[in-house]
């Protein structure tokens, strides 16, 4: 007799609620070791630097912490068990990137944002919205995110200290990743979304990163 059954509501929810508890309590670990650039001093030496360096990490950590709810919230939110495959996968990466944010802070003795519940919830919800819109609709959300947060990336490597070669190798593997899931979710069938729309979302990107580079 086979004692194996299909996960019910009640055993995705728990899930979920395990998985968002993990992302939030800085317990789940990276699947991929730390990009690392050789045996360079791990901080920049001048504490305006690392304050800058502290910051600007601490605003990628939240980044990838609205990633993690949002890629939950789009899986939960499609009845093609392919596609939230697609999804969980993408956010297993972006839980490297999670992890590697991280402990950059850690190193740099920097604290993540005091506000992440707010965060997660947050892009959990934007994620079930964009979800329930339709597969198109979510595909097309994924992969204009993606550009956004690579375009958001490629602005820090400009910011962070020169000096600063732990970070911007993180920040650069983060960045390839990003582009990849972007093209991914245009292979898979995702919608361009309407001018509004991509501006209201980088509207929010910019209140978040705003609020995180300090809180």
């Amino acid at each position: 007799m086979n004692d194996f059954r299909r996960p019910n509501a009640a055993d995705r929810l728990l899930s979920g609620a395990c998985r968002a508890l993990a992302t939030l309590a800085g317990v789940a670990p990276a699947s991929r070791p730390a990009p690392v650039t050789g045996g360079e001093p791990a901080d920049p030496a001048d504490p305006a630097e690392r304050r800058l360096s502290a910051a600007l990490m601490r605003v990628n950590h939240v980044g990838e912490i609205c990633a993690q709810a949002l890629y939950e919230g789009q899986a939960a939110a499609t009845s093609d068990p392919r596609l939230a495959r697609e999804f969980r996968e993408a956010a297993r990466e972006e839980g490297d990137h999670l992890g590697w944010t991280r402990e950059r802070l850690r190193e740099l003795d920097a604290r993540p944002s005091m506000l992440n519940p707010v965060w997660y919830g947050g892009a959990l919800l934007l994620g079930l919205v964009a979800g329930r819109a339709g597969d198109r609709v979510s595909l097309g959300f994924m992969a204009e995110t993606e550009r956004q947060v690579e375009a958001h990336l490629a602005g820090h490597l400009e910011r962070l200290p020169a000096g600063d070669l732990r970070s911007r190798a993180i920040v650069v593997a983060m960045k390839d990743d990003e582009a990849r899931h972007a093209q991914n979710a245009l292979r898979l069938g995702g919608a361009d979304l309407p001018a509004p729309v991509r501006g209201a979302m980088r509207a929010a990107a910019k209140l978040m990163t705003t609020t995180a580079h300090y809180i």
